[in-house]
């Protein structure tokens, strides 16, 4: 008798749930998924228990048939699809069919759905994979999907889950992705005993981001948009005396054109760092997906600009033809694959540094001291079950505004604050570092997060500073360090500034690092590295590891102003060094740069070794710390730096300057 045999049509089930059904977090994410395929314009979610007991999804969709209802919970049925041709352009967000059967084999799944042709409406219920009960009712328009006691049959699976609060986390981050990623349909996710997220339908992605996160929150995120046509990039093309009879044929045939790549979003300042990757959201066609190529590009824009250890916080929309992406990657399709990789990857590098060097953000003082690298997640909603206070109704003895009106049939609770940071916090909008955040209602900003007690009243004793117009409403840049009148030093250490928008400090080393390092690039793209020989060549003793790194960058080290040369078995002589960098410097500095690319865990390409190159070559040069400086010199830096393309950070990271806006300074002094 032969060993091999066909699992059980259930075992099957439970088996492909395991793929698709890892946490609450993933029935809601298939479920949602499934509302906006049907074109739901409203979509209402009930949790209980972090999803363990209750997950519940109602929405305005287009609803189905009897017929249809049973044969969705049958594996691979879908109406997404219909033939092998169709899986190179899926535009929707669901086409495997495996999602329904799945949840219902680990789950009791009860299902209300009637479809507008319909006279009533079908309820199904399956417990554990096989059905119950069908019947037919009369039901509202649309679909309403409950699932309660998740993985009750395979207990195995559920212990593994985490704690209820981790898995509410979990669900408000999934749902409220979403709900930025369609501004224009209203996301309703209420837990037991909270309305978590309520968003109406609003006119674009800032104001959901507004809606969502608050006014502090917009204000710390750049926005980013960009076209690219395709036009075939990459595509191999046909030999030349084929290429006419192509053009021929596809102009006979009208055949459409490649289309064109978009991409719109926020990406956060430099300021805003984060210790994972946790904080980047990337949406290809509206589908929530995690891409190393995406991710790569994004760490290439932000490159001599945030530390290498750390991420911004990102929230990013692409739209491409389906064509040029394969979704049919994962279980979960939370991978995709670009046809076109390499273009992809460069569009986006060069649409958010672009961005970014536009912006020149100008740190703000009191920010930048405590806005701290965290783990947590930069754009995650509440997931704090909470008793709402007998007295929070009022703030300051006047009532508190509502965000915005509620639904009708829908009353929105006011959310507790939570619990105050001691980092980054936002007023009015969210904590950045609490992996846990809810929208604050305006009016209460003063009551739970105002760390400066109330304004004294002038009295007339002296008046407010006078200030520009609208001074205070326009963000200020860093292209107003051409305006900076140096006053002098702290410490030998860090200039002193001023101008219109208020006290600036500039960092006297990382300032003339950026200087230097944006000036070494460029020498570098047309070969005239200044250089300086040495008095006496300097002999540096090589590890093994050592050596393997020079003998791969010797050449890139020669284009920027070294001379060497092997000396011995184990032994290089430098005879000539980029210019001003002292003789005792060069040794330290080859051996620091040496040991840095040793330790790197991916190849280097030759971009990031002359970039590494030139960022070590301008720190070992620069102005240093506890160095006096004439008033000369620190005019010539602060102007030297205004010209840079990037002033607000050095290569490694850190930040450049800091301001104290004239704001913060009447704040301070309670002028206003």
């Amino acid at each position: 008798m032969g060993r091999i045999h066909v699992l059980p049509e259930h075992v099957a089930n439970k088996i492909a749930a395991g793929e698709v059904v890892e946490r609450p977090a993933s029935v809601v994410k298939e479920l949602l998924e499934n509302a906006l395929d049907a074109g739901a314009t409203r979509i209402k979610i009930n949790i209980e228990a972090g999803g363990k007991k209750l997950i519940q999804l109602t929405d305005n969709g287009c609803g189905m048939v009897r017929d249809d209802a049973m044969l969705a919970f049958e594996r691979h049925a879908t109406s997404k699809i219909k033939d092998a041709d169709d899986l190179l352009s899926v535009a929707t967000l669901g086409f495997r069919g495996e999602a329904l059967p799945s949840i219902a084999s680990v789950s009791r799944l009860r299902l209300e759905t009637r479809a507008a042709e319909a006279p009533a409406g079908t309820i199904i219920e399956i417990n554990g994979g096989r059905i119950a009960r069908v019947e037919e009712a009369g039901l509202p328009e649309g679909t309403s999907i409950t699932v309660r006691d998740l993985f009750f049959n395979t207990p195995a699976r559920k212990k593994f889950l985490k704690a209820e609060s981790t898995e509410l986390s979990h669900i408000a981050s999934l749902v409220t992705h979403y709900a930025l990623a369609h501004p224009e349909k209203h996301f309703e996710l209420h837990s037991a005993t909270n309305a978590m997220l309520v968003a109406p339908p609003v006119a674009g992605y800032s104001e959901r981001v507004y809606q969502v996160f608050g006014k502090e929150t917009l204000d710390q995120l750049i926005a980013v948009a960009a076209v690219q046509p395709l036009e075939r990039v990459g595509l191999p093309q046909p030999p030349p005396w084929r290429r006419k009879e192509k053009e021929e044929e596809e102009s006979e045939d009208a055949a459409p054109g490649p289309g064109e790549m978009r991409l719109h979003g926020f990406v956060s300042k430099p300021e805003i760092q984060k210790l994972n990757r946790n904080s980047i959201y990337i949406f290809v066609n509206g589908r929530l997906i995690r891409d190393r190529l995406i991710q790569h590009g994004l760490t290439d824009a932000y490159r001599n600009i945030i530390p290498p250890t750390v991420y911004p916080v990102v929230l990013l929309f692409l739209e491409l033809p389906p064509g040029e992406v394969d979704v049919n990657v994962h279980p979960s399709k939370t991978e995709v694959r670009f046809r076109q990789s390499t273009v992809m990857h460069d569009f986006v590098r060069d649409t958010v540094r672009a961005a970014l060097m536009k912006a020149r953000p100008a740190p703000q003082f009191t920010t930048e001291i405590h806005a701290h690298a965290t783990a947590g997640s930069g754009l995650t909603p509440g997931a704090r079950e909470w008793e709402p206070p007998s007295d929070l109704a009022t703030a300051s003895g006047s009532p508190a505004r509502p965000l915005y009106e509620p639904a009708a049939g829908f009353a929105l609770q006011a959310p507790v604050p939570p619990s105050i940071s001691a980092r980054f916090q936002f007023e009015g909008g969210i904590a950045v570092e609490a992996n846990a955040a809810i929208p604050v209602a305006r009016g209460l900003e003063s009551r739970y997060f105002q760390t400066i007690p109330e304004a004294i009243p002038d009295n007339g004793c002296a008046p407010a500073l006078d200030a520009p117009e609208n001074a205070h409403d326009e963000e200020s840049t860093l292209a107003a360090l051409s305006t900076l009148r140096p006053l002098g030093q702290i410490r030998n250490s860090f200039i002193l500034a001023v101008n219109q928008d208020g006290l600036w400090i500039v960092d006297q080393h990382v300032a003339h690092e950026r200087v230097l390092f944006e000036r070494i690039l460029k020498q570098r793209a047309v070969k005239k590295v200044e250089s300086q020989r040495l008095l006496m060549p300097i002999v540096l003793e090589l590890s093994p590891a050592q050596q393997a790194v020079f003998a791969e960058i010797a050449e890139e080290l020669q284009h920027n102003g070294f001379e060497a040369e092997p000396f011995g078995a184990r032994s290089v002589a430098v005879k000539i060094a980029p210019a001003g960098v002292d003789a005792g410097a060069v040794e330290h500095m080859l051996h620091e740069l040496l040991d840095q690319i040793s330790r790197e865990e991916q190849s280097l390409n030759l971009e990031k070794i002359r970039g590494r190159i030139a960022a070590s070559i301008a720190c070992h040069a620069a102005i240093k710390v506890n160095m006096p400086l004439e008033q000369n010199k620190m005019d010539w830096l602060l102007a030297e730096l205004a010209k840079t393309d990037h002033p607000m950070s050095c290569p490694h990271g850190r930040p450049v300057v800091l301001r104290y806006s004239v704001k913060d300074i009447q704040k301070a002094f309670k002028r206003i």
